[in-house]
């Protein structure tokens, strides 16, 4: 027992001092940047594309933003590098999404709020909408963007933040996220207008993980995916037996693939399903966890839940049946 108990107490001592080391060199860093950039726009630091998309569209010119994961990155599994904590240190305000989307960065985002103002963008969502998904009962779904509905109340409270920090410019930021919301809501009325073609035995979402629950309770989906919330743990051989079942069963004319997620465990479900007689297509690329590459029409929210929606009725109108 004594064999075990030791090396554990040494990691765990290590584990420790590295965290002191760290956080003061970000007090004392802290200080250095304020000292220096004391007349410099606010700079806002986001750990999702989501999040600081919105931040650029209320703050404008008079803020300057970082988004921590660009395309592509899967913020379940994402882990913080030496570039982030001289980022994160040197922030006049963190935005993050919170109910454990940045799982591999929680404590980290915790313990920076001694330092930098550390917003949860979710904190002010009503508690009686999230979702607990069945793999995480004690948990909430963390995907709350994709039901723009709830995505409204964290855009108010990045609206609001950036006026307590820069109260300044503070009518600046509530005229242009009463702007952006006015936007939100036009790409809501688009995206049930766009459902409402789709007859409804066809609304059956298939997708590489569950990132969707919010998605489907909002505009009426059913929503089945191969994995759960989090894309930590792969999905099962059970799982993909079940979900081949389903589609052919079902006859679903497609599923989809999504950014931030390897595309071979919806191939196999694909190569199964043939097997088994049903020809299942493989729809566009759906962004879930991130926004597309820079310069594209899904590098922004707006754009982003356009193409999904477009990219979901589309696919799902080809079936014949």
């Amino acid at each position: 027992m004594q064999q075990h108990t030791a090396p554990r107490t040494q990691y765990l001592l290590v584990a420790l001092l590295f965290a002191v080391s760290v956080f003061a060199w970000c007090a004392v860093h802290r200080a250095q940047s304020t000292s220096a950039h004391s007349h410099d726009k606010p700079h806002i630091v986001c750990t999702t594309g989501m999040i600081a998309d919105a931040a650029r569209a209320i703050g404008g010119s008079h803020i300057h933003v970082t988004c921590l994961m660009g395309p592509g990155i899967d913020p379940h599994l994402y882990r913080a590098c030496e570039g982030d904590v001289h980022r994160l240190a040197s922030a006049d305000c963190v935005l993050y999404n919170g109910l454990h989307l940045e799982g591999k960065m929680a404590h980290m985002l915790a313990a920076m709020n001694r330092y930098v103002p550390t917003v949860a963008v979710t904190d002010t969502m009503p508690r009686e909408r999230l979702q607990a998904p069945p793999d995480f009962p004690d948990s909430h779904d963390p995907h709350v963007w994709l039901d723009v509905t709830l995505w409204l109340y964290a855009v108010q409270r990045i609206g609001d933040q950036l006026s307590i920090i820069d109260p300044k410019h503070a009518d600046y930021y509530t005229q242009n996220m009463h702007h952006y919301c006015e936007q939100l809501r036009a790409i809501d009325t688009y995206i049930r207008t766009r459902v409402r073609s789709l007859p409804k035995h066809r609304r059956i979402l298939v997708t590489a993980h569950d990132a969707f629950g919010y998605f489907g309770t909002a505009y009426g989906f059913r929503v089945v995916g191969l994995q759960g919330i989090s894309t930590e743990s792969e999905a099962g051989t059970r799982d993909m037996h079940a979900l081949v079942d389903f589609l052919v069963t079902n006859k679903i004319p497609a599923m989809f693939v999504e950014s931030s997620v390897p595309q071979r465990a919806i191939e196999a479900v694909q190569h199964a399903a043939r097997a088994r007689g049903w020809d299942v297509a493989i729809g566009p690329e759906l962004f879930s966890d991130a926004l597309g590459n820079p310069d594209s029409p899904e590098a922004t929210y707006l754009g982003m839940v356009k193409h999904n929606i477009d990219a979901i009725v589309d696919a799902l109108k080809q079936c014949k049946l």
